[in-house]
């Protein structure tokens, strides 16, 4: 394709990237270099029947007016992303000092809010990535075998999690396994335990809200596995036939290695979408025992008048740091196999 052709071809999605990503990318980024305004104090006299006292007042007219005159706000340079809220250098420093095992200045760390949120981020990420892959492929190996009549139910059945709304899905699942619901109750019964909850314990509200990741996710995992092995050429699966392989080596040394570019897209796309959970926490109610980056971003935006754009911003460009960092292994080794099949 000449350059002028293929200039025309692909300025439709550059304008595109650049107006909806980049743009917005770095209106953020200016953003997080701006803390919200103090409010404008003014000393009022109050006279009461016997005397008259000077207290402090919020000027709404000035406040307004200053706003107004820099809606940005005040200028904060890099201080959003080091303060207690995120990075915290001062709080680290502090607790590297004064803790003598690694332990303690891990517990010291996961107290901080920004780090907290990190580590269940970091945590559900690791958990359910690797589970949606090897679920999703072996949903669709089983179902590529049943037979024709019900491999379409099947197919719709395994797809319900996908259809139904992730806020609605993870509702389900939390008045499940509330004290009246059907798992609750179950495991109330089994254990003899009228107090039992899965709600009050961190560490099970974490399983809970990694199970809905695994089962809210695994549907596009499975599907996008279904469809690669359509492809899969059948001569050379009865030629390992032929050869005595069985169908575990089948798998392992015909079908996994086909299917490797379809597990690097599912991985790229699972690491994006599982580093920013968020609806599970909202509809668990789970934030008291587990926070996100995407939690934290929400929770500085969803106030009235006291909405934290900066620190809103300071998190949202430390999340696509993030993500940047987490993609980069897979990002090289889809470029090493790239130049290695041009070679």
């Amino acid at each position: 394709m000449k350059h002028r052709t293929f200039f025309w071809f692909i300025l439709p999605s550059l304008a595109a990237m650049f107006f909806f990503i980049a743009l917005p990318i770095v209106s953020v980024a200016v953003q997080s270099l701006f803390v919200e305004h103090e409010q404008i104090m003014t000393e009022v006299e109050n006279c009461g029947p016997f005397k008259c006292e000077t207290v402090l007042q919020v000027d709404n007219e000035a406040t307004a007016a200053l706003r107004e005159e820099a809606p940005l706000g005040r200028f904060n340079g890099l201080g959003t992303y080091t303060n207690r809220k995120h990075l915290a250098f001062e709080q680290v420093g502090v607790a590297w000092n004064e803790t003598e095992t690694f332990g303690e200045f891990m517990s010291e760390l996961i107290n901080l809010p920004f780090y907290k949120a990190l580590f269940f981020t970091l945590t559900y990420t690791a958990v359910v990535t690797p589970f949606v892959i090897f679920l999703g492929l072996g949903v669709a190996l089983a179902v590529n075998t049943l037979p024709r009549a019900i491999k379409g139910p099947t197919i719709f059945v395994s797809l319900l999690p996908m259809i139904v709304t992730p806020l609605i899905g993870a509702l389900i699942l939390f008045w499940m396994v509330d004290a009246d619901g059907i798992i609750g109750a179950t495991l109330q019964k089994i254990f003899n335990d009228p107090n039992l909850s899965l709600k009050a314990s961190t560490p099970l509200t974490w399983m809970m809200l990694i199970v809905y990741g695994i089962w809210s996710s695994t549907p596009f995992s499975f599907i996008v596995f279904y469809a690669g092995l359509q492809t899969v050429p059948k001569e050379t699966l009865e030629a390992a036939k032929i050869d005595g392989a069985s169908r575990w080596q089948s798998i392992r040394y015909v079908v996994v290695p086909y299917m490797m570019p379809l597990v690097v897209f599912i991985t790229l796309m699972q690491l994006m979408d599982n580093f920013r959970v968020f609806e599970p926490i909202i509809s668990f109610s789970a934030s008291a025992k587990a926070t996100s980056l995407s939690w934290i971003i929400f929770n500085d935006l969803r106030g009235g008048d006291i909405q934290l754009f900066g620190s809103a911003g300071a998190t949202s460009i430390l999340t696509i740091l993030g993500v940047a960092i987490l993609l980069t292994p897979v990002l090289i080794r889809t470029w090493r196999d790239f130049n290695q099949k041009r070679a």
